[in-house]
């Protein structure tokens, strides 16, 4: 089963290489990009890298990533001129879908979570197969010829640019600093401070630093396995809280962090190319509020179901 699951994440990965291979070439067909060369390798890069990464050596995939921090360092990732939509065409397909706008999505989270739960191929296949059932919907709902489909998915990659990478570097920062005791560190400065014992202050102390180390790094995963083992364990867990419960709601009190940090290209930065917005925050100031007042629900269900 174990072959079948990496056969299957191959593929996956191989089709979001493909995609990032296509906005380079359509990046250096833009000659209104003044740095269309280092956006084009930037792209091209990252293909090789999700299409082809368990077949060249890490010294590669590592050099190929410094090469785009140094482009993303003196700004040759633009995002350039991408094809514009049309607002009445836009308009007259909404005012015919109606609410059938949102079956993808509807249908791309429950294939995922059905393959995850009741089949062994996990989660990541589960949203991978997921994501290619919703598409092939979307293009019969909207009756989208090949060309649409083309034009809208390279533009929705391009639109991204240099934040795209962020989740996956961010997660490997995360495994850094596991490996480099990071946590273990952490907590020896922190019970110097904050005793152990107190269930309620280990709970707010687990969850808040859950949404700010999630702010910093931009990824809650990341800041899971540090803030875990630094706080969780010790102050929480160690205390006579269920694991269970402590994982599950820490790594949503992360997610409060998600909401507002600009790090969070995937849920902050995209909508707001999307949606063409002039407010770079825009996104993040509406649900400021919100995360807070999530977090404030997160750390009351820790206390009282926890123990």
């Amino acid at each position: 089963m174990q072959n079948t699951i990496n056969f299957l994440l191959a593929i996956l990965y191989a089709l979001i290489g493909l995609c990032m291979a296509i906005a380079g070439i359509e990046t250096l067909r833009d000659k209104t990009n003044k740095a269309r060369i280092g956006t084009a390798i930037f792209w091209f890069f990252l293909a090789i890298i999700f299409a082809f990464g368990d077949l060249i050596p890490a010294v590669v995939s590592g050099a190929m990533v410094l090469v785009i921090g140094v482009l993303a360092l003196f700004k040759q990732i633009q995002v350039g001129k991408l094809p514009t939509v049309n607002p009445k065409t836009a308009q007259e397909g909404a005012k015919r879908l109606g609410a059938k706008v949102f079956l993808p999505s509807i249908v791309l989270a429950l294939t995922s979570i059905i393959i995850a739960q009741f089949t062994p191929l996990g989660g990541q296949v589960g949203i991978g197969i997921g994501a290619v059932v919703s598409l092939v919907l979307a293009i019969i709902l909207i009756k989208a010829p090949a060309k649409q489909v083309f034009k809208d998915s390279q533009r929705m990659v391009r639109s991204v640019g240099a934040p795209g990478v962020l989740p996956q570097l961010l997660a490997m920062l995360g495994v850094v600093f596991t490996t480099c005791g990071v946590g273990k560190l952490t907590a020896d400065m922190i019970s110097h401070v904050f005793p152990a014992g107190n269930h309620f202050l280990g709970v707010a102390l687990y969850c808040i630093a859950m949404a700010l180390f999630t702010y910093i790094m931009g990824n809650a995963f990341a800041a899971f396995a540090v803030i875990t083992a630094a706080i969780g364990i010790p102050f929480v867990i160690a205390q006579g809280a269920n694991p269970v419960v402590v994982a599950a709601i820490g790594m949503t009190s992360g997610y409060c962090g998600t909401l507002v940090t600009p790090m969070a290209a995937n849920f902050n930065t995209l909508p707001v190319a999307l949606l063409e917005m002039k407010d770079q925050m825009g996104v993040i100031k509406q649900q400021a509020p919100i995360a807070v007042i999530l977090l404030i629900v997160q750390i009351g269900l820790m206390y009282f179901l926890a123990f």
